[in-house]
């Protein structure tokens, strides 16, 4: 299991590649991670913002992706969708790449 200061590290790393390839202008984690209360089965939920439009394939690509080079299952959500009654918990304990 990595660790959060692992996963900034690599995801740092691959901003400007993951802008390149699917458009993310924003991301940021959220989560168990960001609370510091991930497990050894915990996913990595991973709250992201384009500069384009994207479709269901491109986020599915996105999240396969993240998955792969982060060596952990990563659950993509756009900012635009949360629900609104998640929004304030969600943004709050959001962690910027």
């Amino acid at each position: 299991m990595k660790t959060m200061a692992e996963i900034k590290e690599t995801l740092s790393k691959l901003k400007d590649e993951i802008h390149r390839r699917y458009g993310v202008s924003r991301l940021e984690i959220f989560g168990s991670y960001a609370r510091g209360e991930q497990r050894v089965d915990s996913d990595l939920d991973v709250l992201v913002e384009f500069d384009r439009e994207v479709s269901l394939f491109d986020v599915a690509g996105l999240q396969i992706y993240l998955s792969e080079q982060l060596g952990a299952k990563a659950d993509v959500v756009l900012r635009r969708s949360v629900r609104k009654e998640l929004k304030d918990i969600i943004f709050a304990e959001a962690v910027p790449v």
